[in-house]
């Protein structure tokens, strides 16, 4: 196990629920109706930012296709920021019309095979879209965030070394982006390979919020988590239960962090996570009526 040192904790840890990621590769539809209770639920509890949804196609994520509806039930009288993902500039276009979204979420995936696959894009067309969202998100007071898609690797075969995460990273810097989060996508993180990659982003872009959106099976959750935090994360992504997994990487989904095993972790090193735990056992509880049955 690695060493956590105790600065570490000085700066308040954000953390990011992730329903949205939870929900997408559910095959069979959730009513629009329990959605927002889930959220409502959620949003209740104290997180930093909810990923309550997105703005793609339909065709592409069906899930999704009623987030609108989804945000107008949504009870935002609590200090929770709403992200929604988007994915090329009509999503962008559509997000921002929004008020009571603060962030915009766009996956820049550093692997070429996977930004087509998910996106429909190259890489060098969506570094141009992260340019526009950037342009719109300052017209409409928002905050992009990026995640470095594909941040541990790939299961294409396309070329990936750290060099290549930093080549990345240095290029949304320069084009404005303040806030990025290194994103597993499939799974293959390590505890080493976390070790390796986040310590050096902090310390090169010190004026760049940095964050982890780590998918695992059970087995890995602990280690990944520990990980995380011994390498200076002060941002997570994380879902209730671990469900999830991105439908348009692999057929077969690695869920989650699991945010009870983040809550649990950090509450076992002292660290105030300042949340409702009663709100959080309730919407524990509710969700077996969101993923049971699918």
């Amino acid at each position: 196990m690695m060493p956590i040192k105790t600065e570490n904790f000085k700066t308040p840890i954000k953390l990011i629920e992730c329903p949205r990621d939870a929900m997408q590769g559910l095959h069979d539809f959730v009513p629009t109706v329990l959605k927002i209770e889930y959220l409502n639920l959620l949003l209740k509890v104290g997180f930093d930012t909810l990923d309550f949804g997105s703005f793609v196609s339909p065709k592409a994520i069906p899930q999704m296709r009623d987030t609108e509806e989804v945000l107008a039930g949504l009870d935002l009288s609590g200090t929770t920021k709403l992200l929604a993902i988007v994915a090329n500039l009509k999503g962008v276009e559509n997000a921002v019309k929004h008020p009571e979204i603060t962030y915009l979420g766009f996956p820049f995936s550093i692997s070429e095979t996977f930004q087509q696959r998910n996106t429909n894009s190259s890489i060098a067309q969506s570094l141009n879209t992260v340019e526009e969202m950037l342009n719109l998100c300052d017209k409409h007071s928002k905050t992009a965030v990026v995640y470095l898609s594909m941040g541990f690797g790939n299961p294409y075969g396309d070329e990936w070394n750290t060099d290549i995460v930093s080549h990345w990273a240095n290029e949304l810097v320069q084009k404005g982006v303040k806030i990025i989060s290194v994103a597993d996508t499939v799974g293959i993180s390590t505890p080493d390979k976390i070790n390796e990659i986040l310590p050096p982003l902090v310390q090169l872009f010190s004026d760049t919020e940095f964050g982890l959106h780590l998918h695992s099976t059970p087995q890995q959750r602990l280690e990944k988590i520990e990980a995380a935090f011994a390498a200076g994360c002060t941002r997570m992504d994380s879902a209730l239960k671990g469900f999830g997994g991105c439908p348009m990487a692999a057929d077969d989904l690695t869920g989650n962090i699991a945010t009870e095993d983040v809550i649990s972790y950090l509450t076992s090193k002292g660290v105030q996570v300042n949340l409702d735990m009663e709100k959080w056992g309730e919407a524990m509880m509710f969700s077996g009526r969101v993923f049971s049955s699918r």
